[in-house]
């Protein structure tokens, strides 16, 4: 499958060892993106950016779980809009067709390097003010763990599914916000993200050692706990537990993620009825929000 033209010209061209990836201007009218938190996250994947096959297939069934053969196969045509380390693409590789791999930081950097032996890739550095395609392009379209880093995630997500053909469909994920917890958890967070706010504005440097330390000092004590509660027999309780979700990841995981989740200054979360509504808005039907972890996940069919 061959890619289709791009609707502008590239502002510049970076030759990689593998191939050319394209970059087009995100300092746009009306910009719906923080510099900040773009750089922050350049950095992030700069840092973390070795993942295991092992480890992809295993968080990817995770996050998947909700897309079958109907939504993606050999003919589809799919973009991944804020891809990171392109990981995530990488899972979807062999069942798809052809895959625009884009992401508004030098993350893209790392992606590339991911996907250096990948023939059914085209990388481009480009944000969603200004994705370099014409709407209905696409039959498939991601945008994962991204757009709740952006200040207004509703317009975002209509700028993604605007790509997106009628009949295609859109994934998203969006952090969820604990409306199914009790107060445990609603208190747990409020100091969670008290930190995060200060943690977020310190040097880089010393953002990355202090996400390091919680990663070692709060996040493996609780994850470990739970390993042992379920290796005892009680699963159901281990699920339950905070951080439940990396009871089967390694230490290199609860690193980026614990990064990941400290070191961003802008972070917005939504209940399932929230992502359904701006979904809907931004042309979807036929919703699916996976009742599992990570919450929330969500695929629909454009209109």
């Amino acid at each position: 499958m061959k890619p289709k033209s791009f609707n502008q010209e590239p502002q510049n061209i970076i030759q990689s060892d593998s191939r050319n990836i394209y970059c087009f201007p995100t300092d746009v009218e009306d910009q719906n993106i923080e510099d900040v938190i773009v750089d922050s996250f350049g950095e992030e994947w700069e840092k973390f950016n070795q993942f295991s096959d092992h480890e992809i297939n295993k968080i990817g069934n995770m996050y998947f779980d909700i897309i079958d053969d109907k939504i993606i196969n050999s003919n589809t045509y799919g973009i991944d809009i804020g891809c990171g380390t392109g990981r995530w693409t990488k899972f979807l590789l062999d069942r798809i067709g052809f895959m625009e791999v884009v992401d508004p930081s030098k993350a893209i950097m790392a992606a590339d390097k991911l996907l250096e032996n990948k023939k059914n890739v085209r990388l481009s550095m480009a944000s969603t003010d200004n994705l370099p395609f014409n709407d209905e392009t696409f039959d498939f379209g991601m945008s994962i763990g991204v757009l709740h880093h952006i200040p207004n995630t509703e317009k975002a997500l209509k700028h993604c599914v605007n790509k997106i053909k009628k009949g295609g469909y859109f994934y998203v994920y969006l952090y969820y916000n604990f409306e199914s917890r009790g107060i445990v958890f609603k208190t747990l967070f409020y100091v969670v993200n008290t930190m995060r706010r200060m943690i977020s504005r310190l040097p880089s440097r010393f953002k990355k050692w202090v996400c390091d330390a919680i990663a070692l000092c709060v996040y493996m004590p609780i994850v470990l706990s739970g390993r042992f509660i379920s290796f005892i027999g009680f699963k159901k309780i281990a699920k339950v537990l905070p951080l439940s979700m990396y009871q089967h990841c390694s230490f290199y995981i609860i690193r980026n993620d614990a990064l990941d989740r400290f070191g961003t200054s802008l972070e917005q979360r939504f209940s399932k009825e929230e992502i359904r509504d701006m979904m809907i808005k931004a042309g979807l039907e036929q919703i699916v929000i996976s009742e599992s972890t990570p919450y929330w996940h969500a695929v629909g069919r454009k209109l």
